[in-house]
């Protein structure tokens, strides 16, 4: 399938959009505690919200406290790939408690290589990795075992990350949930994603009857595709500029 140009998408009324964060919305770093977004682009995402109705969710295998911190109040927030989610102006609830010690085990005993970091999102573990890539091939082997100790939990591997989650933490099924309510129900659903985890809400998305948006290279169900976040944040500004001269 060729892939179409963000640039040739236009937004419409009856749309809601779901967006990833890191990767997506704002270029991945070395330090995830430094990731933010821009005001422009959070003016952006504020006035889309406004005109679609407030459909607009930000979607992110972050943890729900975190990402609540970073992003507009304005918007939907579903953190720890979908397993928790935030309405608009809402309290962020207390955390979920960690996994088990069971299943960390492993991944301390990786984490013990420089440059490796282990990070806890509630029931979600993640090892990060993009400062040792050298230890990719211990982290996949220690989020296997992790995996295996703890009945429905899955390994999913990521761009110099892999994580141990919940089966129930799956950005896809998120989406559907959301897509069945108020006020994302009944509008074409648009996922904007870079990572293995997006691809399964791309591809509900697109089954849904949506759009599904790739940011970045790698394989994809999406049906369009932009180069990274800044075409992706250009995209958002001139949207919401087009939404607010339609009305």
């Amino acid at each position: 399938m060729n892939r179409g140009d963000l640039a040739a998408l236009r937004l419409a009324p009856g749309d809601a959009l779901f967006l990833d964060f890191d990767g997506t919305l704002a270029e991945l770093g070395p330090d995830p505690e430094a990731i933010r977004l821009d005001t422009a682009t959070e003016a952006a995402l504020r006035a889309i919200a406004e005109r679609l109705g407030g459909a607009v969710a930000l979607l992110s295998g972050r943890d729900l406290r975190d990402l609540a911190r970073r992003t507009p109040d304005a918007l939907w927030r579903a953190g720890g790939h979908g397993l928790e989610i935030l309405a608009p102006h809402a309290a962020p609830p207390d955390p979920p408690p960690p996994p088990p010690e069971t299943l960390l085990a492993p991944l301390r005993a990786a984490a013990r290589h420089p440059g490796v970091r282990l990070e806890l999102k509630g029931p979600v573990a993640a090892l990060h990795y993009r400062a040792a890539p050298e230890a990719e091939a211990a982290c996949l082997a220690a989020a296997a075992e992790a995996a295996v100790r703890l009945p429905g939990h899955i390994r999913q591997a990521g761009k110099m990350v892999v994580e141990v989650k919940p089966q129930t933490a799956h950005k896809g099924a998120a989406l559907r949930r959301m897509a069945a309510d108020p006020p994302f129900a009944g509008r074409r659903p648009l996922m904007f994603g870079d990572d293995t985890t997006d691809e399964d809400a791309i591809a509900a998305a697109e089954a849904l009857g949506g759009i599904g948006v790739k940011i970045g290279p790698g394989t994809t169900a999406a049906s369009f595709r932009a180069p990274d976040p800044a075409a992706l944040r250009a995209w958002l500004a001139r949207e919401a500029e087009a939404l607010a001269g339609a009305t």
